[in-house]
């Protein structure tokens, strides 16, 4: 019996990148739409117009990709990459200083998580 064990080979990161239109209050609802929907499936938003998300397996990965497809507004751009964890391991990110104005508006914005606790 061979055991199938998960590694950084097996395991997919998911992006999805889009540039919807926001002229119309109706494009303005079909990309909030689509953004709540892309949280709703476990999407995280990384920049303001890429979301990424885990999946466990190459299986998972697909259905992820038909349910992004199935809530794509008309109009618009949007693309979808896969990735490896072994190649999303090599993902370098850069965060500039903020400006202290900004820094200000971040910090209300902000909400603590809520800490989990297992007893």
């Amino acid at each position: 019996m061979t055991e199938n064990r998960l590694n950084t080979y097996h395991i997919m990161w998911l992006f999805v990148f889009f540039d919807l239109p926001v002229m119309t209050k109706k494009e303005r609802h079909d990309a909030t739409l689509f953004k709540k929907n892309l949280e709703k499936d476990g999407f995280s938003m990384m920049q303001f117009s890429v979301y990424v998300r885990h999946c466990g397996s190459y299986e998972s990965l697909l259905v992820h990709i038909k349910r992004v497809k199935s809530f794509i507004p008309t109009a618009g751009m949007v693309s979808v990459l896969s990735v490896t964890d072994k190649q999303y391991s090599n993902i370098y990110n850069f965060r500039g200083t903020p400006s202290i104005k900004r820094e200000k508006k971040l910090n209300k914005v902000r909400k603590e998580p809520i800490q989990l606790e297992f007893f």
